[in-house]
């Protein structure tokens, strides 16, 4: 979850001004989280404390945390915010299912490997296709919770790449320097789930994948977002330093979710469980 968290803040101040080099700042003053953390915290709020699975309750979930930072409005899709705005009028019980394959639908998904005690495939369509239920925009929620399962089993990046590949048809051949040439701003998963990956895969550690991933250009925050969310699973570690300053980004309601999650999911991410719940201790109580 925090590796998420990390790659949109870090990118929130790329997306339309594009660094084309792995060489910069990872925070500044401009630096923020965007709808990308906030939805994030949604679906990790609904899978923690929500004991009525229902997707009528996961749409209360996202529809109430979209209300409470009307500043960011601007930074979601305009389908998506469509999609939000029918409960305004309508009841949660009574929402209709939006047909988007916008990458949206992958970069929220980190928690939810470590949260499901059933098929993490199935969990992944169940939060997804509520807003995002076109089949690229399932296959991208789904194949990025497939990544992070794997990563947090000690899969190798050859075995993630093989199965990725096979499952989900993605092409993950090119490399960051061919994409860092050729790619550019797009907004569905089909064109961002593919290229997060390969950030993920030629990394050399956590804030390299981060780096990665600034570095192609496009939709900065959320690439980096579906990396780091992977990167995070797969190298267990990320300098406190780089913890620290992302958590002085978020406010309080958003600490303590990120708290529970990693008291639930403690064993999933032993080392980083311990620095951030030691960082908010506090904000616990």
């Amino acid at each position: 979850m925090i590796g998420a968290i990390i790659g949109d803040i870090v990118g929130s101040i790329y997306e339309f001004d594009n660094h084309k080099s792995k060489e910069f700042d990872l925070f500044s003053k401009e630096s923020t989280f965007t709808d990308d953390t906030v939805m994030t915290v949604a679906i990790t709020e609904f899978l923690l404390l929500d004991r009525q699975i229902s997707q009528s309750r996961l749409c209360s979930h996202l529809y109430d945390w979209y209300k409470k930072y009307p500043q960011l409005h601007l930074t979601y899709g305009r389908n998506f915010v469509k999609w939000l705005n029918q409960f305004e009028t309508t009841n949660y019980v009574l929402f209709k299912k939006g047909n988007s394959y916008g990458n949206g639908a992958a970069m929220r998904v980190s928690s939810v490997p470590s949260l499901t005690f059933g098929d993490i495939r199935e969990s992944a369509k169940f939060v997804t296709e509520v807003s995002h239920s076109h089949p690229e925009g399932i296959k991208g929620a789904q194949a990025v919770v497939v990544a992070c399962k794997m990563a947090i089993t000690h899969k190798s990046k050859e075995q993630i790449k093989k199965a990725i590949e096979e499952e989900f048809g993605y092409d993950l051949n090119r490399t960051v320097e061919q994409l860092r040439e050729t790619y550019e701003y797009n907004e569905t998963c089909q064109r961002t789930v593919p290229e997060a990956i390969v950030c993920f895969l030629e990394s050399t550690d956590f804030e390299d994948a981060i780096r990665n991933a600034i570095s192609i250009g496009g939709d900065s925050d959320t690439l980096a977002c579906i990396t780091g969310s992977i990167a995070e699973k797969f190298y267990k570690d990320i300098p406190e330093k780089i913890i620290v300053k992302t958590l002085s980004y978020l406010p309080k309601e958003m600490l303590d979710v990120v708290y529970n999650f990693y008291s639930e999911a403690y064993y999933d991410h032993k080392n980083l469980s311990e620095i951030i719940m030691e960082q908010l201790a506090e904000h616990s109580k």
